[in-house]
C-alpha cells in the first residue's frame, strides 16, 4: 500500500466515489490537509455528493489537473464538513489556493450554487 507520502506538494486529488451499480466514478478536485484528513470543496447538489451519501467509501490518488494519476489509489471514508469545521478548512483552502482559488469561488458564486466542504479520512490512518 502507498503512504500518504504521495499527497504532500500535490495541488489535486483524484476520487473516486461509487454509482449505486458499484461502478467508480473519478473527479480531480483541488485539496488541503487539516487534521488526517484530505479536504475539498464541490457544489451541494453534485454527482460526488450524492454518491458519497449514499456509499462513504472512497479511493483517493494524487494527479495531475486531468486526472492523470501521479501515485497508487488508497482507500478512505468521506463526509461532509459540518459548519463549526468549516470556516478553518476555508481559510487554509484559501492560504494554499491564494488567487486562484478565488477566482474559482467567484465564479462558483456568480451560478448561485452552495460549495460545501467534505473531508476523506485515509483508511491507513483510521483507528
Amino acid at each position: 500500500m502507498q503512504t500518504l507520502e504521495q499527497f504532500k506538494k500535490q495541488q489535486y486529488l483524484s476520487i473516486e466515489t461509487y454509482r449505486k451499480s458499484g461502478e467508480g466514478v473519478r473527479t480531480p478536485v483541488w485539496f488541503i490537509e487539516v487534521n488526517d484528513e484530505y479536504c475539498f470543496t464541490t457544489e451541494r447538489d453534485s454527482g460526488k455528493v450524492k454518491r458519497i451519501r449514499r456509499n462513504p467509501a472512497v479511493r483517493i490518488a494524487p494527479c495531475t489537473v486531468r486526472g492523470d494519476l501521479k501515485g497508487d489509489f488508497i482507500p478512505g471514508i468521506a463526509r461532509l464538513l459540518p459548519a463549526e469545521e468549516t470556516e478553518k478548512v476555508k481559510k487554509s483552502y484559501a492560504k494554499k489556493y491564494g488567487l486562484m482559488g478565488l477566482i474559482f469561488e467567484l465564479m462558483g458564486r456568480s451560478r448561485k450554487t452552495e460549495r460545501i466542504f467534505l473531508a476523506i479520512k485515509p483508511e491507513s490512518t483510521n483507528p
